[in-house]
Formats: C-alpha cells, sequence, structure tokens
C-alpha cells in the first residue's frame, strides 16, 4: 500500500501566477497620491518649515545668542539680553579674555587634554574592535559580553575606585595626580568606543582578511594595512565623540588636576565668574564652544558617513 503524500500549501500570490509586490521603502505615513492633493501637500510643507524653524531656534538660539553677547557691553546684555548690538559691538572683550584672565593658558591645557583623550581612546577602540571582531579569539564572544556589561554600571559608582587607582597606581605604586595621564588613561576605557568600532569591523567583508593572509600578512599587518584604512568612518565617529567628550568634561579633571596651571577650561571658567565681568565671561565661554563646533564642521562628511555604519560593501 503506497502512502499519498499532501502537498505543500502553496502561498496565496504564488497559486495565482503572481509575484508579491515588494514594499515601497520611500513610502511614508502619506502616500504619494496623497500628497499630490493641495488640501494635504500645503499643510505637510507648513509643518515640515515650522519643525526646520522650531529645531534652528532650540538648537542655534543658544549658541547664536552667546556669539552676539561676547561681543556686546555688559549692561546692553543685561538691560536688552535680546536686542542686536543696540550701542555697538566691543571687540575688545575676546582679546581682554584671552590675555587678561589667561584664557589662552586654560585653552592650550583643554586643548592638549582632549588630544591625549582622542589619541587613547582611537587605540584602544581600535584594537579591542579588531581583536573582537577579526581575530576573533576562543573566549571572543566571553570577553564582549563583559565588555558590554560595563555600559550598565553607572559611571558615578566607578568614580570612587578609580580615583583610589589614580592616587596609588597598581603594581607601579605611582600618583598621577596632577599629571594629564591621569585624565587620558582612564579616557580610553570606554567600551562603548570599542562595541561601535567592532560592530563596523562586523560589516567588512572577511574575503580581503583570508586573501591578506594566503598571501602572508600577519595580524599586525592585516589591521593595519587593510583594516584601518577601510575604516575611516568610523575612526571619525569616534574621534567626534573623545575629543567633544573630552572637551567638555568637568568632573574629573576637577578631581586629578588640583594645580591651576594644569586645568582645563571647563574647570577654570565656573572658578573665574566670580571676579570676573559678564562681557568677558562670556566672551571666554564663546571661545570655548567654538572650537567643537569647528571640530565638528571639520569632520561632519566624515561623521555622517559613518552614523549608519554600514561598512563596506561586498562585491
Amino acid at each position: 500500500m503506497t502512502a499519498v503524500t499532501t502537498p505543500a500549501p502553496r502561498p496565496p500570490a504564488a497559486r495565482r501566477g503572481r509575484t508579491p509586490v515588494p514594499a515601497d521603502p520611500d513610502r511614508g505615513i502619506v502616500s504619494v497620491a496623497d500628497r499630490r492633493r493641495r488640501g494635504v501637500r500645503w499643510p505637510l510643507r507648513a509643518s515640515h518649515v515650522l519643525l526646520l524653524v522650531s529645531l534652528v531656534v532650540v538648537g542655534l538660539g543658544p549658541i547664536l545668542w552667546l556669539a552676539k553677547a561676547a561681543v556686546t557691553p555688559t549692561q546692553d546684555t543685561l538691560r536688552t539680553p535680546l536686542a542686536l548690538f543696540p550701542h555697538g559691538v566691543d571687540w575688545a572683550n575676546l582679546s581682554e579674555a584671552w590675555t587678561r584672565f589667561e584664557i589662552d593658558h586654560y585653552f592650550g591645557n583643554t586643548m592638549w587634554l582632549a588630544l591625549g583623550s582622542w589619541a587613547v581612546q582611537l587605540v584602544v577602540a581600535v584594537s579591542g574592535g579588531y581583536v573582537l571582531s577579526v581575530l576573533r579569539p576562543a573566549y571572543g564572544k566571553v570577553l564582549t559580553a563583559l565588555v558590554l556589561s560595563t555600559l550598565f554600571v553607572p559611571a558615578v559608582v566607578l568614580l570612587v575606585p578609580l580615583y583610589l587607582t589614580v592616587l596609588d597606581v597598581p603594581f607601579a605604586h605611582v600618583s598621577l595626580i596632577n599629571s594629564f595621564w591621569a585624565v587620558w588613561l582612564p579616557a580610553g576605557a570606554s567600551a562603548f568606543n570599542v562595541l561601535l568600532v567592532k560592530r563596523f569591523f562586523d560589516n567588512l567583508p572577511r574575503e580581503i582578511f583570508e586573501a591578506a593572509r594566503v598571501d602572508g600578512a600577519g595580524p599586525f599587518r592585516v589591521g593595519w594595512s587593510i583594516v584601518v584604512p577601510m575604516s575611516k568612518p568610523i575612526l571619525g565617529v569616534v574621534s567626534v565623540f573623545a575629543f567633544i567628550s573630552a572637551w567638555k568634561d568637568f568632573l574629573w579633571p576637577l578631581l586629578v588636576l588640583r594645580d591651576v596651571d594644569k586645568q582645563p577650561l571647563s574647570v577654570r571658567l565656573p572658578a573665574l565668574e566670580s571676579y570676573v565681568e559678564l562681557d568677558v565671561f562670556l566672551a571666554a565661554l564663546a571661545i570655548s564652544t567654538a572650537i567643537p563646533i569647528v571640530i565638528f564642521l571639520i569632520f561632519q562628511r566624515t561623521f555622517l558617513q559613518g552614523a549608519g555604519l554600514g561598512g563596506a560593501v561586498k562585491g
């Protein structure tokens, strides 16, 4: 007696001999046909313009007001804070803030701290992501889970143990207090950057790595000559994050840099507020704000290219 097998049911589209139509990826809440209607098109455009203007006001408003107040006399700022230069422009505020209150010295400290933190974070992120994503050791998944788990620990909880470690470095038994290394080394312990770079490296084509190994390239050669040149977008993203976070950091430099001559702008500006004129103080704030904005404008193309973390395209 032969067994009768029942064929699996086909989808409705396949039974009718039709190919399923893929969904339009560009379609949103409002369809193309509705957008052509005047009663829908004009309110939609008006809402877009209103949203754009609101974002510009909220995002650029405080920065533009600070730039205006930096070259405005104190009395004008206090009496008419929203007026546009009622009694002219006072450019001397910038030069006075730069020289008289040694903003140039603290500006140099901030730049030096930010560059050192950027270099340490970049080295740790690239090397950590390369090991976890490309080399893939046997314990790689466990190590990735441990790195990921550190993101769930609040930074405030780690403040005291980190300070005690910097106060007396294990094995070396030296103190890093009043040293820039006390800011640089802890900045490198960023699990977010390591996982970000690892995610990007995961999307790189493995065939290139295998071909390089067949040609005799070692791990260092593969990382330096192949992985790093292909990773310029994510390196730009990590650079922007590292530089800006180091530039605006306040609490940790305040704890480990007790020497006034080594403190950055983020620590010294609140201390100068009590005995500095308002217009000069706002000029100092404008100077300290300008550099991160310039850095972002320089690297904005790289930042936006790497924001999607698409990696290299195979083929």
